[in-house]
């Protein structure tokens, strides 16, 4: 008998994430690592979790918290996402929003809805690895999404023949795994090429909140509420988490689109777990509905400093050649290695003799290319590691450089 012989087509698309392997190294203590993209639990609201769950599971309210529930989730925290999205420029009702178990199950569901095989999904060049993992099981085609590039509606349409573009998948603040923040021009030209083509647009805002420098932009649900006039008319599809702010281990995200979409997911929820954990729920919401705004502030305060010292820190001990990006908010920064260098290469030898771990960054590309490159995270380590951290890799690269 050889089962993996009766598997599904879609299985072949689908890979191991590099960085849930790589997230195994941080158990290992002599191990400085920027590879996950992980919260300080020390900044996690652990008395105000403790408060909200012996709320939900007290008074009787174990009736509803230890239940079944709504597939679309629990209303009053669907309730509090329509005034968070109000804030955003998205007028809206409970019934644009639907609760996830984190936005990852969101982009699967959302590969699920809009995917047959050979359909074309435009997407970054890097994008986050995520998504790609999500979306491989549907056997799509990948293009480059190139906000204001040269490319023409009728470009990207006949690259996509026989097929036809189903979506853009884009983030546009501090995106992962780049943390470059989209101008408001190229947000207003994700739309005009969504409105060429007659594609979704999916924003994933999971770092939306996580803003330490300059204005805040419109999401690109908002500026299409603003030209519709009315989000059941919009075709942007916003995806957001309580993940990268209150908690990744409730698995609470949620998406916001016009009623016809959410209705539609609803199905797909309720054919694939029924819904989100109800107490996990109610436990966000009742910490959501607290001192969210003030919880925010702390994060954008620690997080802040770390991003200042990894960029002072690559600064002072990355060799000429090597180059990275300035991000305004989020947790990553993207180093672009020398031409000819390979990122996995690298990591092999960052363990071996510095003890150090970050993302390669082929990974993050649809076609497998971007050797060259790779992903450091700042939210996790302290600023004394990321000190450490990053004069143990510009040793690594500056070894790596001498010829011979």
């Amino acid at each position: 008998m050889s089962l993996p012989n009766l598997f599904a087509s879609r299985i072949s698309g689908m890979k191991a994430s590099e960085i849930r392997e790589l997230l195994k190294l941080l158990d290992q203590p002599d191990i400085i690592s920027f590879a996950g993209g992980i919260p300080d639990p020390a900044l996690f609201p652990v008395d105000a979790f403790q408060a909200a769950m012996a709320k939900a599971l007290g008074g009787g309210n174990h009736a509803l918290s230890l239940q079944y529930s709504a597939s679309e989730g629990y209303l009053p925290l669907r309730q509090w996402i329509v005034g968070e999205m109000a804030k955003l420029g998205v007028p809206c009702e409970a019934g644009n929003i639907l609760i996830t178990s984190g936005s990852q199950q969101a982009l699967d569901y959302l590969g699920k809805l809009f995917l047959s095989p050979g359909d074309t999904a435009l997407v970054g060049w890097p994008t986050y690895l995520g998504a790609l993992g999500a979306f491989n099981a549907y056997e799509p085609r990948y293009d480059r999404l190139q906000p204001g590039g040269n490319r023409s509606v009728q470009d990207y349409a006949a690259a996509a023949a026989p097929g036809r573009v189903k979506f853009a998948y884009l983030s546009v603040d501090f995106a992962n795994p780049t943390g470059v923040t989209l101008s408001q021009t190229e947000r207003e030209q994700v739309l005009d090429l969504a409105e060429g083509l007659d594609c979704a647009v999916i924003e994933d805002a999971a770092y939306q909140s996580l803003r330490y420098d300059g204005a805040s932009i419109p999401p690109i649900l908002a500026l299409e509420v603003a030209r519709k006039g009315d989000i059941n008319a919009c075709r942007t599809i916003y995806c957001g988490s309580f993940s990268k702010t209150l908690s990744p281990g409730l698995r609470i995200g949620w998406v916001c689109a016009a009623k016809s979409v959410v209705n539609q997911m609803v199905l797909l929820k309720q054919a694939g777990d029924l819904h989100t954990a109800t107490l996990n729920q109610m436990a966000i919401a009742e910490v959501a509905n607290g001192d969210f705004d003030e919880h925010l502030e702390k994060l954008r305060g620690l997080y802040r400093s770390r991003r200042d010292r990894m960029l002072a820190a690559l600064e002072t001990h990355m060799p000429a050649g090597v180059e990275w990006t300035k991000p305004e908010g989020g947790m990553f920064v993207w180093v672009t290695l020398p031409k000819g260098m390979d990122g996995a290469k690298l990591l092999e030898q960052a363990l071996k003799t510095e003890k150090v771990a970050f993302v390669p960054g082929g990974a993050f590309f649809a076609d497998g290319s971007g050797a060259n490159t790779l992903r450091l995270n700042f939210s996790s380590p302290s600023q004394q590691a990321i000190d450490e951290g990053i004069a143990r890799l510009g040793r690594v690269l500056t070894a790596a450089l001498v010829p011979g």
